[in-house]
């Protein structure tokens, strides 16, 4: 079918990373689809591709990105820019817009671009893969995203005393790498007590870093994340960590929501409701104040995502652009 050919001829591109020339051959490619749909194409100042169907009134926007992490997948971004332009082609009325958004994957810049540099639309749905587990363990094909978390990243340093890893009794030593490794379930223990937060310590340095040196000191990094403000406020505080966010979380918008659920009973699916623990273009226009929402198809393969092994079901991909048309036609009032 048309929209898994399209994914193909994307993939076959092969990386597609911001700002190179695979990512400008994907738009490339999609632009020539827009065109084809009879869509009218515009290239903005932040070089986000858009295409629109003729006709004035409200314009409401779906899409993602096309560019990929090394080594990324078939489905990250690319399903929401094919399954939006199939949905939009269906549905033909006038104030629809399918949006391409540049190097989401390096901190949303074409999205943030946007949100500071254009006119903004009447409302936005990202359809994306869920890139986790979740609907696969519910028996479920879809969901409504009611949040995008916010996240904090910090370093921590634990210092203790270097010594010979030989002649230093056991009781006199002040490890370091010991000391690290306590804080570092601790923050584990932490992030378990708060519902649907998550923290990660992904790098670790020891110092002097000899094999036959005790650890003096010991700097790694945390990851900490939530969907709302007070829980990573709550999370933060209880790690011991500075309460600054480098990212707030992001509340999808109530008609957005109610748009998407109603299409999903439409279907005589159940409507599950979750907070997408990874950041998204949706989340940068929420942020801006554009009425916005998502809606996850379930990923298959333990949830896996960023990797060859991404993957979600013909028949699940055809049940989120049905109930992604009928969002839209929704929120465009037909």
């Amino acid at each position: 079918m048309r929209i898994f050919e399209r994914l193909d001829e994307l993939y076959a591109l092969g990386d597609r990373i911001g700002d190179s020339p695979e990512e400008d051959a994907a738009h490339d490619l999609a632009a020539g689809w827009f065109r084809e749909a009879g869509l009218e194409v515009e290239v903005d100042a932040g070089r986000n591709l858009i295409g629109r169907t003729p006709g004035g009134g409200r314009e409401i926007w779906t899409g993602s990105h096309l560019d990929t992490v090394p080594s990324g997948g078939r489905f990250d971004g690319a399903l929401g820019v094919v399954g939006g332009l199939e949905a939009v082609e269906r549905l033909g009325l006038p104030g629809l817009a399918v949006v391409v958004f540049r190097d989401e994957e390096r901190g949303c810049a074409g999205s943030r671009a946007r949100c500071t540099s254009g006119p903004l639309p009447d409302a936005f749905l990202e359809l994306h893969i869920e890139q986790g587990p979740r609907l696969a363990s519910a028996g479920v094909p879809l969901a409504v995203v009611s949040a995008i978390v916010g996240y904090s990243r910090q370093t921590v340093t634990i210092t203790g005393r270097a010594g010979h890893a030989g002649t230093t009794p056991m009781a006199d030593r002040d490890d370091a790498l010991c000391a690290a490794a306590e804080r570092v379930l601790a923050i584990r223990d932490a992030a378990l007590a708060v519902p649907e937060a998550v923290a990660t310590v992904g790098t670790l340095t020891v110092d002097p870093g000899g094999v036959n040196v005790i650890p003096g000191s010991v700097t790694f990094t945390v990851d900490v994340r939530a969907p709302d403000r007070a829980r990573l406020d709550q999370l933060l505080a209880a790690m011991g960590l500075e309460t600054g966010v480098g990212v707030e979380p992001s509340l999808m918008d109530a008609s957005v929501l109610a748009a998407t659920r109603s299409a999903i009973e439409e279907l005589g699916l159940p409507v599950l409701e979750l907070a997408s623990g990874a950041g998204h273009d949706a989340g940068i226009l929420a942020t801006a104040g554009v009425p916005s929402g998502m809606l996850f198809v379930r990923s298959l393969n333990g949830g896996v995502s960023h990797s060859p092994d991404e993957h979600s079901s013909e028949e699940d991909v055809l049940l989120a652009v049905d109930a992604l048309e009928r969002s839209l036609a929704r929120l465009a009032g037909a």
